[in-house]
């Protein structure tokens, strides 16, 4: 979907529908650009106050365009962000599978949440129907977005079309079923966005024979137990900036099964989204791409199936990571961070600035969060800030959750130098404790996405986050160093 800023309604147009927002105190003032037929008649008859997300229609009211509705913002002044999404679906859902290209009067909307109001709308119209036999027959593709003024430019609106393009393209890798969204298929993935951009991309796949050879055997201990082999994938964005990059580190677990730790069967459908980490990181690459942003970034995929066989972990075993460090693996449901732990110290050869790992690590993160804000673990205050700010400006936030050398001690093992749990208490917490151990020479934060990453019930689906997050980050970066 595409976006256009016009600074009134344009006069000639193949828009097939108009909104228009309206504050409760300034009704008329808000209309006053558009001639309505008997609009205080109608205002009267309707009682229409423009209520928060109160609508109305205008049918062959308004002349410039027959097909028009009001949609209230209540008092707009204190209009919180985050009723945006809730604005955002009424007019995608009155408009989607109806109109190819509509009209959005945004002038009574405060010019700060132009932006995200634009990102709003594009993750509403969002839809999956790639195994559905009827397809959508009408797809929203473009608005016009009218404002008398607006912070809005066109790389600002270039940005937003790239968050999402990323977003859209990781919720598609996300609702992608387990039987064809397998390692080698992010691999493939992986490859066909350096066949797109080959000019910003280069990528690096390792089989498991080349991961045994470098000592991963901790992510080796996990994907041993499924007959789709394991991938370890790197995709460097942007190699002619000459700074030290930015990595992004996803957890690409395509099914957990938990393996021999096997999980409950009610919803184990949903572990499909257990790749989510990995969607992010291969969405941020492409929305990257797409922005064209100055920045040097990596993006390194651990790509596995945890699987129940005889080839399986079991849980008492002990592997060597590759840092050198030993692991006893108590519960094989605990596997993402074994498959995080070796990347976490292959992607060292990048000399990177940071390090940010996304996953969908653990459900003590949903206990404790729910799924409104992801899980943020640093010992980094200042790269604490900067994904905290960025998180309020894309409203992809996030909640700083402690790692501390205290909670260590419930990781130790009687036979290893580490367990891969610890215990029953704070178990998001001792997740990121694991994780550290194995980041200690560079910045580093984890995002726990496991309540975040998709939704479940009747708008079952991935969400596509934390990509917003991660491209304002980005974007904040190169905004800094320039």
């Amino acid at each position: 979907m595409k976006f256009t800023l016009q600074t009134a309604f344009p006069a000639q147009t193949s828009s097939e529908s108009l909104w228009i927002l309206v504050d409760s105190e300034q009704l008329q003032q808000n209309l006053n650009a558009y001639q309505i037929n008997q609009l205080d008649d109608i205002l009267n008859a309707t009682q229409f106050k423009a209520g928060f997300n109160e609508s109305l229609p205008l049918i062959a009211n308004i002349a410039v365009q027959p097909n028009a509705q009001l949609l209230g913002l209540g008092k707009s002044a204190e209009l919180k962000a985050i009723k945006l999404a809730k604005l955002a679906q009424s007019i995608i859902k009155s408009s989607q599978n109806k109109f190819k290209h509509i009209t959005l009067d945004i002038s009574a909307l405060p010019t700060d949440l132009h932006g995200l109001f634009a990102l709003n709308l594009t993750q509403a119209a969002y839809g999956y129907d790639a195994f559905k036999s009827k397809k959508n027959e009408f797809v929203l593709e473009s608005i016009d977005l009218v404002a008398s003024e607006s912070p809005l430019n066109d790389a600002q609106l270039n940005l937003i079309h790239a968050v999402q393009s990323g977003q859209n393209y990781a919720r598609d890798l996300g609702n992608c079923p387990p039987n064809l969204c397998f390692p080698e298929y992010l691999a493939d993935q992986a490859l066909a966005l350096a066949a797109q951009y080959p000019d910003l991309l280069k990528v690096t796949v390792l089989d498991e024979q080349q991961m045994a050879d470098l000592g991963m055997y901790a992510f080796l201990a996990v994907s041993k137990g499924s007959e789709r082999p394991g991938r370890v994938i790197t995709l460097e964005y942007n190699t002619q900036v000459d700074q030290a990059p930015v990595v992004l580190v996803g957890k690409g677990v395509t099914f957990d099964t938990g393996g021999i730790s096997l999980k409950p069967g009610l919803g184990m459908d949903e572990m499909k989204f257990d790749m989510c980490g990995a969607a992010s990181v291969l969405g941020t690459i492409r929305a990257l791409c797409e922005a064209r942003l100055p920045i040097h970034v990596v993006g390194a995929v651990a790509a596995a199936e945890n699987m129940p066989s005889g080839h399986a972990t079991r849980p008492g075993d002990i592997v060597t990571t590759m840092s050198g460090q030993t692991v006893e693996i108590l519960n094989t449901d605990a596997e993402g961070r074994l498959v995080l732990c070796d990347t976490l110290t292959y992607i060292k050869r990048f000399n990177p600035a940071l390090v940010i790992d996304i996953a969908t690590l653990t459900g003590a993160c949903v206990v404790a969060l729910g799924k409104v804000v992801s899980g943020l673990f640093s010992p980094d205050d200042e790269l604490v800030q900067e994904l905290q700010l960025a998180g309020e400006q894309s409203l992809d936030r996030v909640w700083r959750m402690p790692v501390m050398e205290e909670y260590q001690e419930l990781l130790d093992s009687p036979f290893a130098d580490i367990a891969n749990i610890g215990g029953p208490y704070g178990g998001a917490i001792t997740a990121a404790c694991f994780l550290e151990r194995f980041t200690r020479d560079y910045r580093w934060a984890h995002l726990d996405v496991a309540g975040t990453a998709w939704l479940s019930g009747a708008a079952k689906g991935a969400t596509g986050r934390p990509v917003p997050l991660l491209m304002q980050f980005l974007a904040n970066r190169v905004e800094t160093n320039n």
